[in-house]
């Protein structure tokens, strides 16, 4: 053990105490100390008593291409001994973004995207989308489009615009009031939805039109944009059916209104194409991403802007397309020179093609688990490697499970050999693009462990 390791008592006894967690009750962190990681390799993590697990939470959807991606920390300890930070704000920037710029330009061609705004992390990335959404309208001499619609059920991380977007009250209640003229319509989850619709394809018809009748009622001219996640991600892993991303693209278009595609999630190949929107067969006038982007291993971010903006922002002689907006840490040397390795390995280890054919054995494995025990009451994904477990006590009454029940499951797998998430009713899955069958299985056989032990 070298010197600047405490031992395993010392991070024991201290676990929780002088640290606040993000989405956790402080006292409960306290009562029931996290689990301290120490370690990982591959796909793995190791904790503090050394047991080892397969990460089937990949970080926190981020760490794409697992735990021991050379190049991309390889390329995070050269560029700090070139250039540890420069800033990019008007009038200097860095060799490694430039680079990056141009390698994301082509990455995102097929979608339309032209243009990268680099950022900190996803809910930067989204608070940018967001600003420019409404600085492009007031550009164009509309100044009165100023509101935002999205998603009941999704999720856009936590800056007040982020939240005041999303579509869960977990994460809106405490901190309102919010950012005024935010509009939600119903997510097209087939599962518990106000229609009582089970169709896929009706619902997407349905949720479409409630689109349609809040636009009509909002009036069309006074909204900015539309965001969404193609797969809804945090909110539970909903996938719409296909028809829903194009239709909402078209409605988008006709009343003038940007799509904003938050792939935070989504993009470098998560659902089994490049991007979430590639996967729909849409381009969204931006694309919000981070996460996957340096694999974890530093925060950095980037809004993809499509040449429709482009046109409208470079060519304004007014001056009201000056960008007052951005981040101490965008277009972070070391961030970029990371983004640039992690691009590179992604796309020579082509991860989509992983992604699919991982996530047909996990989505097979888990509608398997559904069959065994009657606590699984929804089983969603089959688009790569992001899928859901939906517990509920009662399959008839769709009633949630409890809090006991859901973390003894989630502790059984853990000890089984896989970490999984919980968030509220839902068990979430999003390990790796590199995992391979065998550990598809362990997390499989893990959740099954844990599924019996309470059944």
């Amino acid at each position: 053990m070298t010197a600047h390791q405490p031992d395993a008592n010392f991070l024991k006894e201290h676990n929780a105490r002088s640290l606040w967690h993000p989405m956790a009750h402080p006292g409960d962190s306290l009562a029931n100390p996290p689990t301290i990681i120490t370690g990982a390799s591959g796909v793995r993590i190791k904790d503090v008593d050394g047991h080892e697990a397969v990460d089937a939470v990949g970080g926190l959807w981020n760490v794409n291409l697992g735990f021991s991606c050379q190049p991309v920390k390889d390329a995070i300890a050269a560029q700090l001994d070139v250039l540890p930070y420069y800033s990019i704000f008007r009038g200097t920037t860095n060799d490694q973004v430039i680079q990056l710029a141009e390698e994301l330009r082509a990455f995102f061609a097929p979608d339309g995207l032209s243009r990268a705004f680099f950022t900190s992390g996803g809910s930067d990335s989204v608070e940018t989308a967001l600003r420019l959404a409404r600085q492009y309208h007031k550009v164009r001499g509309e100044p009165s489009r100023v509101k935002y619609l999205s998603l009941k059920k999704g999720y856009h991380g936590t800056h007040f615009g982020g939240a005041s977007v999303n579509g869960n009250a977990n994460f809106r209640t405490a901190y309102e009031p919010l950012l005024a003229g935010c509009h939600h319509i119903p997510a097209p989850y087939t599962y518990r939805n106000p229609f009582n619709e089970t169709d896929p394809e009706r619902l997407a018809q349905l949720c479409l039109s409630a689109l349609e009748d809040e636009i009509a009622f909002q009036g069309a001219g006074t909204i900015a944009a539309f965001i969404m996640e193609p797969i809804l991600g945090a909110g539970g892993v909903i996938p719409p059916h296909e028809s829903f991303m194009p239709g909402v693209a078209e409605i988008c278009r006709k009343h003038g209104i940007l799509l904003i595609a938050d792939e935070v999630i989504t993009a470098f190949g998560r659902t089994g194409s490049w991007s979430g929107s590639r996967h729909w067969g849409v381009q969204p006038d931006m694309m919000c991403t981070a996460k996957a982007i340096t694999n974890g291993y530093f925060p950095f971010g980037a809004l993809m802007i499509s040449e429709r903006l482009v046109e409208v922002f470079e060519k304004d002689e007014s001056g009201k397309a000056a960008i007052g907006h951005g981040y101490t840490y965008s277009g972070h040397p070391v961030g970029a020179a990371a983004a640039l390795a992690c691009l590179a390995e992604t796309k020579r280890l082509d991860v989509p093609s992983n992604a699919a054919a991982r996530g047909t054995q996990v989505f097979n494995g888990l509608k398997s688990l559904q069959d065994k025990y009657s606590l699984i009451g929804d089983v969603r994904g089959g688009h790569g490697l992001m899928s859901a477990l939906e517990l509920v006590s009662d399959r008839t009454t769709k009633a949630a499970i409890d809090k006991k029940t859901i973390n003894t499951i989630q502790e059984v797998a853990y000890q089984n050999g896989a970490m999984v998430r919980v968030s509220g009713s839902n068990i979430i899955l999003s390990p790796p693009l590199v995992l391979t069958e065998v550990d598809a299985a362990q997390i499989l056989s893990a959740l099954d462990a844990g599924f019996a032990a309470v059944s």
